[in-house]
């Protein structure tokens, strides 16, 4: 062991600006945590923001333009631009979860979420690369400014910030995700197809690592995790859990509809202690 934290290598990976480099550094420390050449030490603390390259602009929702009309070209291209910016943010996301909590939550903790990096950190590769084939590329087009705020909201409270970002703003991954794969496959996109059915794989582990270790943390606190899981998403979560809902997906990755369908109703009615509405975090198509 090279004297290294695993702390110190997350938070220069969350530095980075340049999306190149930051996809680089988060293969590289969930690579040398897994070999061992990282100390488990927590001596530096996580950066409010991450490092954001120069482009993409980032706009508020409402300020947002129109993609355009699905099937034509410009509409193919805000339509990956989008997904390729929520697989850059899902980098920093998982990033901060090991970094900000790894030290309360333990080595199991830091190694499921560092191997959450690098999968979000290959998904945005494949999706640059796939923007490039359409003779564009990441940061060509503005994008959603709002993802990082799950994080920022939840940052002092592990408890939040697995309720919202993996159990709520990623399985809405596993929902909207299949309908995208038949709309890119209909339009004669394979490869694209392809592309996202490799991240709905993923996403679904991904998912059952935050409702493992979130129900691992109520125990831990002694309390029902289903009722604390909806106490948190109605608190935290500024927008809507709309159906219609990937149920199979869900369970897969250890959701249960009698978990999220209680919080739909509530939150339909407008029952949440949350003051700001802000959206979801994945895209429509």
């Amino acid at each position: 062991m090279s004297g290294k934290t695993v702390a110190g290598a997350i938070r220069a990976a969350l530095c980075e600006r340049d999306a190149r480099s930051k996809v680089m550094a988060a293969r590289r420390v969930a690579r040398d945590w897994r070999l061992g050449r990282l100390a488990f030490a927590f001596e530096v603390a996580m950066p409010d923001a991450p490092g954001r390259p120069e482009a993409p602009e980032l706009l508020a929702p409402g300020r947002m333009p129109k993609r355009g009309k699905a099937g034509s070209e410009r509409g193919r291209i805000a339509l990956w631009h989008a997904l390729a910016h929520i697989e850059f943010v899902a980098i920093d996301l998982a990033l901060d979860m090991a970094g900000r909590f790894g030290a309360e939550m333990g080595p199991q903790f830091v190694s499921d979420f560092l191997a959450v990096a690098a999968d979000e950190a290959m998904h945005f590769a494949l999706l640059d690369r796939h923007l490039r084939t359409l003779g564009s590329h990441y940061g060509a087009l503005p994008a959603h400014a709002g993802l990082w705020s799950a994080a920022h909201d939840t940052r002092h409270d592990v408890g939040a910030r697995l309720a919202v970002v993996p159990m709520v703003l990623e399985a809405r991954g596993l929902d909207v995700t299949p309908g995208t794969i038949d709309r890119v496959r209909a339009v004669g996109d394979e490869r694209g197809a392809r592309i996202l059915e490799r991240i709905l794989d993923d996403e679904i582990r991904h998912v059952r690592f935050g409702a493992n270790h979130f129900d691992a943390w109520a125990a831990r606190l002694g309390a029902d995790p289903q009722e604390l899981w909806k106490s948190l998403v109605l608190r935290y979560f500024r927008g809507n859990l709309k159906p219609p809902f990937n149920d199979s997906a869900r369970l897969a990755a250890g959701l249960s509809r009698d978990l999220y369908a209680g919080v739909a109703c509530a939150k339909s009615n407008g029952i949440s202690h949350a003051s700001r509405d802000g959206g979801g975090f994945r895209p429509s198509p």
